[in-house]
């Protein structure tokens, strides 16, 4: 009797694609692998994904990417064009423009990481307890949020970055100040509409506490529109990045900060083109990679928007 062997990942296809999971871990893998079908079949959102994992993997590995640190000047090969030694071509300081892209990437990552461990746990805190207190505690919380909410971002985050003094910590803390704030919106929005849904009440009923309801119901019904809204804001977090180190006010010299190259590039705009053109362009790229991704997680984690 001959017996077939099963193709390698079968089983475990079928076991994500059961119609009865056998416990919570199988359906929430269930969830994650549907979720990712339906965001594999999304070619933008594949796209904005390639942009961001090349970002990701540039930054990792890039002591083996680069010849050098992006650092140290080198005068006698300044302002070259691009050639095959100098794909993107040297800067003033006869620096490879190459390698200080690609070390700016772990700046970019490191600020967009820090802004968003700052912002969704602020935003999430406010936002829920606003929305399910309600009462005085909601009235003053969204009147704070509505003050932030006034102000362009930039022109705030510059009036507390110079409060701070420039720096790349004190500009992460200046953005994440004024960030949270449409985080807390969607989060009170979110408990609006299920706090008085029936699993809410049935944990009031069984003695729960108000602390472990949001914190068990609340905050992962509210986590994945505060999800895609960080990944569409990602754009404006390092545009605002970019605008802060191009005033002088983020990464100082040497850094490669890509705001801050352009800064130093733009005497050289019309002659060296080169110069801050290329840091522009990895803005750029890397800007529309977040928006294309977080457009695609959208259509995965919000039903509301999957539905129609």
């Amino acid at each position: 009797m001959s017996v077939q062997a099963e193709a390698p990942g079968a089983g475990l296809r079928a076991w994500l694609l059961s119609a009865a999971p056998a416990s919570t871990f199988q359906a929430r893998c269930q969830r994650a692998y549907l979720g990712w079908i339906t965001f594999r079949a999304n070619p933008i959102a594949m796209t904005g994904l390639f942009i961001i994992v090349a970002l990701v993997l540039a930054a990792l590995f890039a002591p083996w990417l680069t010849a050098s640190n992006g650092l140290e000047p080198v005068l006698e090969r300044r302002l070259q064009p691009v050639s095959a030694e100098h794909w993107f071509g040297t800067d003033q300081l006869g620096r490879d423009i190459y390698d200080r892209v690609i070390w700016g990437a772990r700046i970019t990552l490191y600020i967009v990481g820090l802004v968003s461990i700052i912002v969704v746990p602020i935003g999430l805190l406010i936002g829920t307890v606003a929305g399910y207190v309600g009462g005085w505690v909601d009235n003053v919380l969204m009147r704070i949020t509505d003050i932030f909410l006034a102000f362009p971002r930039l022109i705030l985050a510059l009036a507390f970055v110079a409060a701070l003094g420039p720096g790349v910590e004190n500009a992460v803390l200046a953005i994440a100040l004024t960030t949270w704030s449409p985080y807390a919106r969607i989060a009170r929005a979110e408990v609006l509409t299920i706090r008085n849904s029936e699993f809410i009440m049935a944990a009031q009923a069984q003695g729960a506490s108000t602390l472990r309801i949001l914190r068990r119901h609340i905050v992962p019904m509210c986590l994945a529109s505060v999800i895609v809204r960080l990944t569409l804001d990602m754009a404006g977090i390092i545009l605002t990045a970019a605008g802060l180190g191009f005033l002088g006010l983020g990464a100082q010299p040497p850094t490669p900060e890509w705001g801050a190259m352009i800064s130093t590039g733009f005497d050289y705009l019309l002659d060296q083109w080169w110069v801050p053109t290329v840091p522009g362009i990895a803005i750029f790229v890397v800007s529309l990679g977040f928006c294309l991704l977080g457009d695609g997680l959208r259509d995965v984690l919000d039903p509301k928007s999957s539905a129609s």
